[in-house]
């Protein structure tokens, strides 16, 4: 098959994605509970995208886990992202030497 035709199904996808809830849904959804299921929908599949590439890029889950957790300490004191990636980068480097 050309890559055209692979584009055309992806755009063909992509398009019905997007389409399907606007087609079902043409009320506001007034239910408080799958209100707030929605909003924390994005959350979970960011988190369910990120986590394992997190976990499996170095090669070493040690090296991993420990980028992670310097990660999250510095993210929980809010400090910038640059800061976060380049200290969770490093931490996983230094890691990665002492093993």
């Amino acid at each position: 098959m050309s890559v055209a035709v692979y584009i055309m199904v992806m755009a063909g996808v992509t398009y019905l994605i997007r389409m399907i809830p606007f087609t079902f849904f043409r009320k506001k959804i007034k239910s408080g509970f799958f209100r707030s299921f929605l909003y924390y929908i994005p959350y979970a599949v960011l988190s369910a995208m990120t986590i394992p590439a997190i976990l499996y890029s170095t090669g070493n889950i040690v090296t991993a886990v420990a980028g992670t957790i310097a990660a999250v300490v510095l993210a929980y004191f809010d400090l910038p992202l640059i800061v976060v990636a380049l200290a969770a980068s490093g931490t996983a480097f230094v890691t990665g030497l002492f093993l």
